[in-house]
């Protein structure tokens, strides 16, 4: 092995660790475990749906990684706590904890029901807290814990019509803030990672399959596209890797430049002002 590969290596290497990922099934949930488990966790899946969480065992398996499949209903109180001691079991510790799995409602707010806002409140914000307060001990034991919590576009960006599921992400951010501070001490690192707008088999029907919203987001994305779920690997492998030993607390964003702000009009007239 040559000396740049061994230090790369040193800083993105998951041997040896395991890494539980909810919401595991599909989509950015699937991305994750099959990159963790590239970079050489071995992965407990979490998902409702065995047979979809096989679908990505064996994508694991194609890369010559390793899965353990826990299907589950985060929705469930219990199921977030009995996933934990189950993964322990089987698995022997818990070295990473990636918060993913979500599920949206779309409503305008005043139009939202309680039984809404309990909905998705229970999978978005609770469950993560639920799992992450359970997973703490082992984590500390771990001596280099990772938490990672998936948020989204709308933990910082206000976007009308899911807003109970903007809402629960942005107390997710709050969340990670906050177990950052209180679990420093026990060399648990936690961030949120905020992807932009994916590309994936939710989104491609409710926001990319309409002409009218693709249009008006890729004019918005730098990039002019939306992301691929695979996007987001570099920076979860970077997360749970020795090399974010001093990243804490943070919004890992990953959005195209969407959040930048920015306005670029890349039509063929040029104006005076422009450089």
């Amino acid at each position: 092995m040559s000396t740049t590969n061994a230090f790369l290596e040193g800083l993105f290497s998951l041997h040896n660790r395991v890494a539980l990922v909810t919401g595991a099934s599909s989509g950015i949930g699937r991305a994750i475990a099959v990159g963790l488990a590239k970079a050489g966790a071995h992965v407990a899946l979490q998902g409702r749906s065995q047979e979809r969480l096989h679908e990505t065992a064996h994508q694991i398996e194609k890369a010559n990684g390793s899965a353990s499949l826990f299907p589950a209903d985060l929705a469930d109180e219990t199921a977030c706590r009995h996933i934990v001691e189950e993964v322990v079991g089987r698995c022997g510790h818990i070295d990473i904890l990636i918060n993913n799995a979500g599920i949206n409602r779309r409503n305008p707010m005043a139009c939202a029901t309680p039984h809404e806002f309990e909905e998705v409140m229970a999978v978005n914000l609770k469950a993560p807290f639920l799992l992450s307060q359970a997973a703490y001990p082992f984590l500390k034991a771990s001596g280099n814990g990772k938490v990672v919590l998936v948020g989204s576009i709308t933990s910082v960006w206000g976007l009308g019509g899911v807003g109970v599921y903007g809402m629960s992400k942005a107390a997710l951010l709050q969340l990670t803030r906050t177990l950052a501070v209180e679990w420093a001490r026990d060399n648990i690192q936690v961030n949120c990672l905020i992807p932009g707008f994916i590309l994936t088999p939710l989104t491609e029907e409710s926001i990319w399959g309409d002409q009218k919203r693709r249009r008006w987001l890729t004019e918005r994305i730098p990039m002019g596209r939306p992301g691929q779920p695979e996007e987001l690997v570099g920076a979860v492998v970077y997360l749970c890797s020795p090399a974010s030993s001093y990243t804490t607390g943070q919004a890992f964003v990953v959005d195209g430049g969407f959040l930048a702000g920015g306005w670029w009009d890349n039509g063929e007239e040029t104006r005076e002002n422009d450089p």
